[in-house]
């Protein structure tokens, strides 16, 4: 936080970043498109919360969320693992690799940094828990011991990340913003209308028109 800035939000409200690395941004292995285009907003609404979070996709470089991973698929394609259905990604965000880092220009000056998709076997979207649905990434307990009752999300993408982790969130009792503005989407098939449209009927407020 800038020395001479104080946030003006509530104290029981904290900003959650989604996924702002490399591999998410032009040029990298699973750009969103015009995803670096988010930062120099999201670093200025950094100033307004007392509490921060960033999220981090933080893969193996086996991680069985990759087509590669799997002989004869194709990226995007989709297969059934035990918790569901699957898209299986390019290779991306693999732990320690320059594609798993931050953008270089997003201030990282945050409370917590959450790492997710570390289990080989089971991707996770969302910040709470992995796609399995039931295996918690410990977000919320450390929201609630901190007294956070409200939650104000951007980041990438859209459409996967930012959406489960703002439906979860509703899920577990927070009052959720997405700040659309700030976000970028992939939107495979009509997934952002889905997105948005899933996120509305959970309660979700919207802020800002999605890009596009």
């Amino acid at each position: 936080m800038s020395p001479d800035a104080a946030p003006d939000t509530a104290p029981d409200t904290a900003l959650v970043l989604i996924d702002i690395q490399n591999d998410f941004c032009p040029g990298g292995a699973l750009a969103v498109p015009d995803g670096d285009a988010i930062v120099a907003g999201v670093n200025a609404l950094q100033d307004r919360f007392a509490v921060r979070i960033l999220t981090q996709d933080w893969h193996p470089a086996d991680h069985l969320s990759f087509a590669a991973s799997h002989p004869g698929a194709e990226p995007f394609s989709e297969t059934l693992m035990p918790y569901g259905r699957q898209v299986l990604w390019p290779v991306h965000c693999v732990q320690g690799s320059r594609g798993a880092d931050f953008h270089p220009g997003l201030r990282t000056d945050a409370e917590l940094i959450l790492r997710k998709g570390f289990r080989r076997e089971i991707d996770s979207y969302s910040a709470f828990f992995e796609n399995d649905r039931v295996t918690p990434t410990g977000l919320a307990g450390y929201l609630r011991e901190r007294g956070i009752a409200t939650l104000v999300l951007a980041g990438l993408a859209t459409d996967f990340c930012v959406r489960f982790s703002a439906l979860d969130a509703r899920k577990l009792g927070f009052d959720v913003t997405v700040r659309l503005d700030l976000c970028r989407a992939i939107d495979l098939d009509g997934s952002l209308a889905a997105a948005i449209a899933e996120m509305r009927a959970a309660g979700v407020v919207l802020e800002g028109a999605a890009p596009g």
